[in-house]
């Protein structure tokens, strides 16, 4: 149950209430803002090598390296205090010539523009007052060939640096600490050859790379290079796959670039070699909340470009960049919100299981709604927060959020209103489908059933968290497979198949819990908090026999483990249940999972349901007692497993429905 202000908590439980509901609309997809680019500059510059930073003034510093026929030459660009109205298309050349790869970095006033060229050197020309004027080139190191197929450099807030190169299949880091270089590292990953880096510090280097494994299966990955943060100064994390591609097939990864405005946020170019071939950029940002360590991602969305060498990636102040040499776009980072509460006539509020919906009528007498106002638009952020008036004012319990899936208006009888139709996080995994083929603990236990939860879930954007979990859920490594055109829904549902948790989704997460019969109960029903209406239903179990198959390899011997609820079985006969699973290789796994179809057969065989005014801080799987003297029930455990709200100011309607099942 959500925690509720002592005077809300009242307020609820009183005879007489004055309900306050409060609906906001926010340009945000699961918590993160929306970035809805605008094209600036459309030049005729060529598709090649570039970069672009934005030093501590707000100007945009851009480089770029001409095609090999036109001898490679690297171009710096500064913009100032950049808008619509600015000139994109002056450049300066900086006279160096046969350049590989290009990168830029930016601190304060300081900024650093990289380059490699065909004598393998690795150069800098460096700016003091953010970028007005620039230093001679200085000579850094040498690449060991000229095979070079990235490069990007990232600042330290104490204003060391790093730049990172990738040579062939070695990817290369260079740090300068306290003004003096220090000699290049190769890292410790043995891979094919590489195609993409990009950069971001944050406690430490953030990597995410491009290139083939050493199977010559095209990937994209996640990376760290240490500073002491989540991972040892000095020292390389493991590679963390993003994204794969067959060798033998028509996809390909390369040119990346990252930033962190609010959360990670990079893009990268898929390249399609088959029929209607493509080279595409892709963009993807990670979980809110979660560290770049955890390797949790939403799922990569294709931009509207043709381009070979990706777009380059920046922010400053209220603004995200993005760059082409032939390019400039623009995006707003800070969160627009528009308060829907005054007009609400009508809402409706479902939570369940597996699915959240919401539906909100405003009125639109005065045409107000005629058309949208930003940034009231189909995907944007609807943020439902049931309260009540207080002492204190209008009181509220916040934290549970839809995402706008259609609208509808309706005109009838001199009246007009408009509908908004919205689902929560349950829709967005419902309408997920896996793009590429995942697979874990094929050789090795790697990764658990909630690790991989949450992998998923970090592909519609949500963060897993947990209010209780079981032993099983951490410690079980089955080897699971995700295949292309696999449904969210469908993969949530085999995962969990696996545990006795369960899952619920608030706001923009997901949450684990772990149904345990001693759990205490969070709130009363029936004596302070009063009851409409009340059905009390005591059904059989679904199921009261499990036989559980496994496989134990080293005994090379099925397992056959049988589950019983006797008291059941003597009443109804017994109703079975045969799941096969490889992944069970000892009988206490196979225990473990019989008494989970079991736990939740005993949870589904009460069907009881409470018409309640509106407590605000009701969750899903809360624990909750009844006493109902009429129907013989006194502090009687429930758990809540759905939830239907419903507001209607002029009917003077406001209550909710519990749907409830056993402790």
């Amino acid at each position: 149950m959500r925690t509720l202000s002592a005077t809300l908590l009242a307020a609820q439980k009183e005879a007489t209430r004055t309900p306050y509901v409060k609906v906001e609309a926010k340009n945000r997809i699961a918590g993160v803002v929306r970035l809805d680019w605008t094209r600036l500059y459309t030049g005729s510059e060529d598709d090649y090598f570039h970069a672009l930073t934005l030093p501590g003034d707000g100007s945009l510093i851009r480089a770029r390296i001409t095609l090999p026929v036109a001898g490679r030459k690297l171009y710096r660009q500064r913009v100032p205090n950049p808008a619509p109205s600015s000139d994109f298309s002056s450049w300066t050349d900086t006279n160096q010539f046969s350049c590989l790869a290009v990168a830029a970095a930016s601190l304060g006033a300081e900024v650093s523009i990289f380059w490699i060229n065909s004598d393998s050197e690795v150069r800098r020309i460096k700016s003091t007052d953010y970028g007005v004027n620039w230093g001679n080139a200085e000579l850094i190191d040498y690449s060991p060939t000229i095979a070079i197929n990235g490069l990007a450099a990232a600042y330290k807030p104490n204003g060391d640096l790093a730049i990172f190169f990738a040579d062939q299949s070695t990817l290369y880091v260079k740090k300068r600490v306290s003004g003096s270089w220090q000699s290049k590292a190769a890292w410790d990953k043995t891979t094919g050859n590489l195609s993409g880096v990009a950069a971001v510090y944050d406690a430490d280097w953030n990597l995410v790379i491009t290139g083939k494994d050493s199977a010559g299966n095209f990937k994209l990955w996640s990376l760290i290079y240490g500073d002491g943060g989540d991972v040892a100064a000095a020292t390389w994390s493991a590679l963390k796959e993003m994204a794969s591609a067959p060798s033998d097939g028509d996809f390909e990864y390369h040119r990346v670039f990252m930033d962190k405005p609010d959360v990670y946020r990079y893009f990268y170019i898929e390249r399609f070699t088959g029929a209607e071939a493509y080279d595409r950029p892709f963009w993807s940002h990670s979980a809110l909340g979660s560290k770049f360590l955890d390797n949790l991602w939403r799922q990569p969305v294709p931009f509207n470009l043709s381009s070979e060498y990706g777009l380059a990636l920046a922010d400053y102040g209220d603004y995200c960049w993005l760059s082409t040499p032939y390019g400039v776009w623009r995006a707003k980072l800070i969160e627009e919100s528009l308060d829907l509460s005054a007009d609400v006539v009508s809402l409706r509020q479902e939570s369940r299981q597996n699915q959240g919906r919401l539906t909100v009528e405003l009125r639109n007498d005065d045409g107000g709604y005629a058309s949208l106002p930003s940034p009231l638009a189909l995907g944007c952020q609807l943020e439902v927060s049931p309260g009540y008036v207080t002492v204190q004012g209008n009181e509220v319990s916040s934290g549970q959020t839809f995402a706008l899936e259609s609208y509808e208006y309706v005109s009838s009888g001199g009246k007009s209103s408009l509908v908004l139709h919205a689902r929560d996080g349950w829709g967005w995994i419902n309408a997920w489908k896996a793009r590429h083929q995942f697979r874990w603990n094929k050789a090795a236990s790697d990764i658990s059933v909630k690790d991989i939860l949450a992998f998923v879930l970090a592909r519609v954007g949500l963060k897993l968290e947990v209010k209780s979990q079981s032993s099983v859920i951490t410690g079980y490594y089955p080897d699971f497979a995700i295949h292309p055109d696999n449904s969210g829904d469908s993969v949530i549902s085999r995962l969990l198949s696996f545990v006795p948790d369960v899952l619920f989704i608030e706001g923009n997460k997901a949450y684990l819990v772990n149904p345990q019969s001693s759990d205490d109960s969070v709130y009363a029903y029936g004596q302070a908090h009063s009851i409409f209406e009340g059905r009390y239903r005591q059904g059989a179990w679904p199921l009261n026999r499990v036989q559980v198959e496994g496989y134990d390899p080293v005994g090379d011997v099925p397992i056959v483990v049988d589950s019983f609820a006797w008291s059941q079985i003597d009443k109804v006969y017994d109703r079975l249940k045969q799941p096969e699973d490889q992944n069970i290789d000892t009988v206490a796994k196979a225990e473990q999972r019989g008494d989970a179809y079991l736990r939740g057969a005993e949870i589904e065989s009460a069907g009881d349901t409470l018409l309640v005014p509106v407590n605000c801080g009701q969750q899903l799987y809360d624990v909750i007692d009844i006493t109902d003297a009429r129907a013989g029930l006194s502090a009687d455990k429930k758990r809540v497993l759905g939830l239907i709200l419903i507001h209607n100011p002029h009917r003077g309607q406001y209550e909710q429905r519990l749907s409830l099942g056993a402790v």
